[in-house]
């Protein structure tokens, strides 16, 4: 399918609002490339259309110019609800020039925990499944720390630790208001927990008219430290308190259709349009990352209802091939994923009695005469309650890849009894999908859902891949170090790196600890001591 037609920035430039929000570069394959905030959403993004702008960019810039074949925008309330939306976006697109929010680490948050005798204010990064309750995302972290630090002074309300109060909090003037926590009881102090709940959500207009009040009366007083002092506080409590839309997966309504990935419609559509008996509630995808010979590593991740699982994900380092060989590669990661989820299941189920009814002796249950299929044994083993633990098998696999690696892949899971496993590849290039014994790719709209789902999880597999990739030339160049450390041989170097473990972790070493190494004497030990002293 011939990608699009670049799309006229100076005609679509002009339904471009001066509003706040974000804004999507997209390329020829429609794939997002770059997401940004704005304050004036016209101005920010005409700017990348200036023909000057080329001329001074730098080369990762000039590079993302000239990528651009069409954008779309999204209007938000206010500039910190735009810093909201790119983040959430950044998460989910992953866009190649983007450099920020590409990482786990979120927006903060403001737990309570209701049920707590003593509840407190946290903060965190990740709302969780539990019965507390949760206020945020918020923009600015500074600005929500100094919140906490006015209600803990204002409310009088405890936002370290857990438990009851310590002794010293009980004492503590901080939380004097007008009593100290020592005169409170439980049922007292939960009234402060209102109060604070109530600022955090929103009800802060008298709050802060009392405030701006003692700030206009500071400065008449001439008393301009403490007014700048106070303005600077109102400044921080109305970016923590203002409303604004706090920004879910779920909200197409808000983005439009192109924009967001509803996990659970999004799988219903990829189970039709792939012919599958039931949605793909759970998927592996596999990656092969092999940017040199000395490392080629491989990536499962795994996603559940359309979600990362991040404690499923696995990584390999390849052992049987020799060179870049991306196809023998993904066999070999193919192989070791799955005839180990085989064995677990098989280890189980021979531990289980054969025979279900004493009555029936005669019956032999035993896999070899078993009508049933493979991976549906497999998934009656895993959902016994004992044995919650094991691996399961997917109801689809991904590779990252066309032709070869499907095929390579599928002729594993065939040696294994798995051939009736769904799986296809995803060739990156055009985004086709390609299915076993069928020579023609599958081609769906860059704005189906669909394949946004496969990209996003076949994005994710590539990220975990060259991330173990990085993580272990790193620890190559680390280790080389020790090459050119007067004294040291290569059974020396690997006697050190089993007993300490890493480069970094023998810098930390004292000079007694690498002489009680095996093979390693006072003199040699001295001078691996001074040679990493002088290189850190």
């Amino acid at each position: 399918m011939p990608p699009p037609e670049k799309a006229d920035p100076k005609i679509k430039l002009r339904d471009v609002p001066h509003k706040p929000g974000v804004y999507l570069m997209r390329d020829r394959f429609h794939r997002v490339i770059y997401v940004g905030k704005a304050r004036d959403l016209r101005k920010r993004v005409s700017q990348y259309f200036m023909p000057s702008r080329a001329m001074r960019a730098d080369i990762k810039t000039r590079a993302l110019l000239e990528s651009i074949w069409d954008f779309e925008w999204h209007i938000a309330g206010s500039e910190p609800e735009a810093l909201l939306l790119e983040g959430r976006l950044i998460k989910e697109f992953r866009p190649r020039y983007n450099v920020s929010f590409r990482d786990d680490k979120r927006f903060l948050l403001v737990k309570v925990d209701l049920l707590e005798e003593w509840p407190r204010f946290r903060l965190s990064r990740f709302k969780k499944e539990d019965q507390a309750r949760y206020f945020g995302p918020f923009a600015h972290s500074g600005a929500l720390r100094q919140t906490i630090a006015f209600m803990r002074k204002k409310f009088g309300v405890l936002t370290f630790g857990r438990g009851t109060p310590t002794e010293r909090e009980l004492k503590s003037s901080t939380y004097q208001v007008p009593m100290k926590l020592a005169d409170l009881t439980a049922a007292e102090y939960r009234q402060r927990i209102d109060q604070a709940c109530e600022f955090l959500d929103g009800q802060s207009k008298d709050l802060l008219d009392t405030l701006d009040a003692e700030m206009r009366k500071a400065a008449t007083a001439l008393d301009f430290e403490k007014a700048a002092e106070i303005r600077n506080m109102l400044d921080d409590l109305r970016k923590t308190t203002k409303p604004m839309a706090r920004y879910n997966r779920d909200q197409r309504h808000r983005l439009g259709v192109t924009s967001t990935i509803n996990p659970l419609i999004d799988l219903a559509a990829l189970g039709e349009i792939l012919l599958l008996d039931a949605p793909p509630r759970r998927m592996e995808c596999f990656d092969i990352s092999n940017i040199s010979s000395t490392h080629i590593v491989a990536s499962m991740v795994c996603f559940i209802d359309g979600k990362p699982a991040n404690h499923l994900y696995r990584r390999y380092r390849i052992r049987t091939v020799a060179g870049q060989d991306d196809f023998a590669s993904m066999a070999e990661v193919v192989r070791r994923r799955y005839s180990r989820v085989l064995l677990e299941a098989a280890s189980i189920s021979a531990r289980a009695p054969l025979v279900a009814d004493p009555t029936e002796s005669h019956v032999d249950y035993s896999p070899d005469y078993s009508q049933e299929k493979l991976r549906d044994a497999v998934a009656r083993v895993a959902e016994e309650p004992e044995n919650r633990g094991i691996p399961r098998l997917p109801q689809l696999v991904i590779v990252d890849g066309g032709k070869g690696q499907l095929s390579s892949a599928c002729h594993e899971l065939q040696r294994l009894g798995l051939n009736d496993l769904p799986i296809i590849g995803l060739a990156k290039e055009f985004e086709e999908i390609y299915r076993p014994n069928n020579p023609l790719p599958l081609i769906l709209s860059h704005d189906c859902g669909a394949l946004k789902m496969l990209q996003r999880i076949r994005d994710e597999a590539h990220r975990f891949a060259n991330g173990y990739h990085q993580l272990l030339m790193k620890r190559r160049i680390a280790e080389s170090l020790l090459d050119d450390c007067p004294g040291m041989t290569d059974p020396k170097k690997k006697v050190l790196l089993e007993k300490f473990g890493s480069v970094t972790r023998l810098r930390t070493a004292s000079q007694e600890a690498i002489e009680g190494t095996t093979g390693i004497g006072k003199k040699l030990a001295e001078q691996i001591f001074r040679f990493l002293a002088a290189r850190s």
